[in-house]
């Protein structure tokens, strides 16, 4: 399947990073809350302009003080006293208005962007079946949770700030070209006039320290992006360790996840000190490039304050001026480091949103690449028509097969543990690879029971109503069901929220799994493995109490027990031979000798 890996088209890396980015994360200015957006927008920008008003207020404000200061006027020095008071005013208004509606507009973008990229994620079993796909789009719970928070906030962070700097530039470029003056200049024996002499060198000094800045800052982007794929590995590797707490403990694991984990922030160390090491050259250039920066406006200035052309608030005014234009144009070296992290942040959330893309595209975008499973209006049965499964590398796995399973029939499908784990999966419309389609009835209720069932953290209401709402059935449906599967302990603790994982042993989360099918009521059943935890009476039990509640349903069970043959009608055998495996059906009460069909531990399989 070598579409996987090439997807139509072109890779998205052919693609620029900005073409990317915008056609990501452009959509919120263009979905259905536009209006509100763009008046947060442009909220945001007339206060930006506000926000440039201060310092050229400032400015004038300088060359008056410094003026008055020079003539020891005290009239003056009293009037620029209170007009310092009008301006902190107006800066602390516009400056919380500034805050409220820049946070506001990074909580909507990233609301959007979460809501957008988990759409796509759990969608069509897309969070299992990424795992099986080639890419760099690992941990996408951080990349959810933290690169997309990143990708928000600090994009309208950088672009606020440059906004900033580049309106900024504009004010002062005009203030410095009127105080430069003109100076004449000897050449070649030939006065020469030039205007504007400092705007020149202004220009000049920021250009030479944002090329040297970006030469020596080069190693920090690569840093960022190497120090956070380190920390997302070891971020997902205590989730791992949170996940499976119980089973570490029964192993007594904890040295060997401590050996792991400790690898793993060995990896963030080496990451930090590679940040370390390349922070540490920006940090030369910046030091000696700040204080250089607050010195050399005077140092070009003082010349003609010396010489009487101009007056000290003039000197002064000069001096802010310069370095106002300075600092504009050296947008890219203060923000360098942060741009390096945004950026890779956003390859992050790009890749993982190009691997879901992929999926679609790939997977799903040609009748004859993929399983279609489909609902039918025009029969009651469920079909198989020319099913191929594969594995995601493109390898097959079960061959053509065509299946068709009639309402009401029991059926028990035995054989190779990959390939009825691959049947159950892609009957449930998780497991895409491969080809041909399954139709399903329409109008009737399908319900599926994995050997080892999702217990959300929340109410053991809601946990047997999941996904639905939480009790559709009422507290007495509720609780006769938890008897009936034999955990009347548990009827008076409904509204108690525990980690039902760790609280309950396997048997007791498989005799909760039976307790939702009572819940649900479904016409369709789909057992994989659901009782394999269970002892022999225990089981029986359970089945007999299928077969009391859902006498009309139909069962299709994957287990490779020949014990539960007894409860089914059919019997399915997926053998492996020279590499592929067949489906085949045999009488029902045919016993299969295979290594697989042990009684316990007969799945090593687990994809």
């Amino acid at each position: 399947m070598d579409s996987l890996t090439t997807p139509p088209g072109g890779t998205p890396a052919a693609r620029s990073f900005t073409r990317r980015f915008l056609d990501f994360a452009g959509g919120y200015w263009t979905g259905e809350q536009r209006v509100t957006v763009w008046l947060l927008t442009i909220a945001l920008i007339v206060l930006t302009v506000g926000q440039v008003v201060v310092p050229v207020l400032i400015n004038i404000w300088s060359e008056q003080l410094f003026d008055a200061l020079e003539q020891r006027s005290m009239d003056r020095f009293y009037t620029m006293i209170g007009a310092v008071v009008v301006i902190i005013g107006y800066n602390i208004v516009n400056a919380v208005l500034h805050l409220l509606v820049k946070r506001r507009l990074q909580l909507g973008w990233r609301k959007w962007l979460t809501q957008k990229l988990l759409e796509d994620w759990l969608r069509r079993g897309r969070h299992h079946q990424i795992a099986f796909l080639p890419g760099d789009h690992d941990n996408p719970d951080g990349r959810i949770a933290e690169d997309v928070r990143i990708t928000a906030e600090m994009a309208i962070d950088l672009g606020h700030s440059l906004t900033y700097c580049a309106m900024l530039l504009v004010s002062f470029t005009n203030i410095l070209w009127m105080l430069s003056g003109r100076i004449t200049v000897t050449l070649f024996g030939s006065d020469l006039t030039v205007p504007g002499h400092l705007l020149f060198i202004a220009l000049i000094y920021a250009a030479m320290g944002t090329t040297i800045a970006l030469l020596v800052g080069q190693p920090l982007v690569r840093a960022v992006n190497q120090r956070q794929h380190y920390e997302a590995d070891f971020r997902f590797g205590l989730a791992r360790v949170r996940e499976n707490g119980q089973a570490i403990a029964l192993l007594h694991g904890e040295t060997a996840e401590r050996k792991s984990l400790t690898g793993l922030f060995a990896e963030v160390a080496t990451g930090w000190h590679g940040q370390t090491r390349a922070l540490g050259n920006m940090m030369l250039f910046s030091a000696t490039y700040s204080v250089l920066s607050a010195a050399f406006p005077i140092l070009v200035a003082a010349p003609r304050y010396i010489a009487g052309t101009i007056s000290l608030g003039v000197l002064m005014q000069t001096s802010q001026a310069f370095q106002q234009t300075v600092g504009a144009l050296s947008w890219p070296i203060d923000n360098l480091a942060r741009a390096a992290e945004w950026r890779a942040s956003v390859e992050r959330v790009l890749n993982l949103h190009d691997a879901l893309g992929r999926l679609d595209r790939d997977i799903c975008g040609v009748a004859d690449n993929h399983i279609a499973v489909e609902r039918s209006e025009d029969n009651h049965n469920l079909v198989c028509s020319g099913v191929r499964i594969h594995e995601p590398d493109g390898k097959p796995l079960v061959e053509r097969f065509d299946l068709t399973i009639q309402q009401g029939d029991r059926v028990l499908i035995v054989g190779d543990a990959a390939a009825t784990v691959r049947l159950f999966r892609a009957v449930a419309g998780a497991w895409p690879w491969g080809s041909g389609h399954i139709r399903l009835p329409s109008n009737t209720r399908v319900f599926f029971i994995p050997e080892r069932p999702y217990l959300p953290h929340d109410s053991l209401r809601a946990v047997l109503a999941y996904p639905g709402s939480p009790n559709p059935a009422g507290d007495d449906a509720a609780k006769a069901a938890l008897r009936d599967v034999g955990l009347p302990h548990l009827a008076d603790q409904l509204d108690h929220t525990e980690e039902w994982d760790e609280t309950l042993s396997v048997p007791e989360r498989q005799r909760l799994s039976f307790a939702r099918l009572l819940i649900r009521r479904p016409d369709w059943i789909f057992l994989e493995d659901a009782t394999d935890s269970l002892d022999l009476d225990s089981e029986e039990e359970l089945l007999a109490l299928l077969h009391r509640k859902f006498p009309q349903a139909t069962v299709l069970t994957i287990s490779n027990h020949n014990g539960l043959a007894a409860h089914h009608t059919r019997k399915l055998v997926l053998d492996r031979r020279n590499g592929s495996v067949t489906l085949r059906e045999v009488p029902q009460d045919a016993v299969i000798n295979d290594s697989d069909t042990t009684r316990r531990g007969r799945r090593s399989v687990r994809a």
